[in-house]
């Protein structure tokens, strides 16, 4: 296997306005950030605050009003196979097994299908499904459909990897596992991660610096880095500390959002 490569992004400026037949709305405002090479960075905010949004610029799927934002000095303007996407709901085909899932991007970028399923063969070893290749989607658990997912964002080797909340329907427990599998994965290749949570014990679990989002119009509110040494626990005094400063950025703009609700 190649070497995993990964890449630094520049959000510059970037805001951006939903137009429909009863007006318009500003989903983000004027953003500014830099997203670290090789780290794990989690997005945190109120509900509605452009979380998802400013996830779906980062792949390309869509572009901001004003603004720009840079990967490797280039402008993002349209999804391509340098940045991998999980998604909530698996969006797996149903129609191809676990290893016709994780192989089609492979293949989509020029190896042949042979290859394609050689890689893919490795990736699924690396997410624990090693027996389920040849088994559809239907038949697999929640869990199980994610690490798919995971498994055919990393095949094609995509040098950021962009998640929007994609544990967020999994029950306890295994959310928990996934958590721990997501880790995993992450110390073996060190991607660029980009990971969208309402979770703040998730956020604080798997990241290196958490970006604290403000009630709409989405802006900046902090960014807090997270010092804690890995394998993490949920209830260390460090652990603790970054989760209650978190918890109190989003309560003060819970609180606005009310307030202007009300008004």
């Amino acid at each position: 296997m190649k070497k995993p490569s990964t890449s630094g992004i520049s959000i510059r400026n970037v805001s951006k306005v939903f137009g429909s037949n009863s007006g318009t709305t500003l989903a983000l405002d004027d953003i500014s950030l830099e997203i670290p090479e090789a780290k794990f960075t989690t997005i945190v905010g109120p509900s509605g605050c452009g979380k998802s949004t400013l996830l779906y610029l980062l792949g390309g799927f869509d572009l901001p009003t004003q603004g720009e934002i840079l990967m490797d000095d280039k402008p993002v303007r349209r999804p391509a196979s340098d940045r991998g996407f999980v998604f909530q709901d698996f969006a797996l085909f149903p129609w191809k097994t676990v290893l016709g899932n994780v192989a089609f991007g492979v293949q989509a970028n020029g190896y042949s299908k042979k290859e394609a399923q050689k890689i893919a063969k490795h990736y699924i070893e690396l997410v624990n499904l090693n027996g389920f290749e040849n088994a559809y989607p239907h038949t697999l658990s929640g869990g199980m459909k994610q690490r798919v997912s995971i498994a055919r964002a990393l095949a094609y080797d995509p040098k950021v990897l962009l998640m929007d909340e994609p544990f967020g329907s999994l029950d306890a427990q295994t959310k928990k596992y996934m958590q721990g599998e997501l880790t995993k994965i992450w110390e073996k290749f060190h991607k660029t991660v980009v990971f969208v949570t309402h979770s703040v014990i998730e956020a604080v679990y798997l990241s290196d610096r958490i970006v604290v989002m403000t009630a709409r119009p989405g802006r900046i509110k902090s960014v807090l880095d997270v010092p804690i040494p890995r394998p993490r626990n949920y209830i260390g005094e460090d652990f603790l500390v970054i989760r209650r400063k978190v918890l109190e950025f989003l309560e003060e703009e819970i609180q606005k959002e009310i307030q202007q609700n009300h008004v």
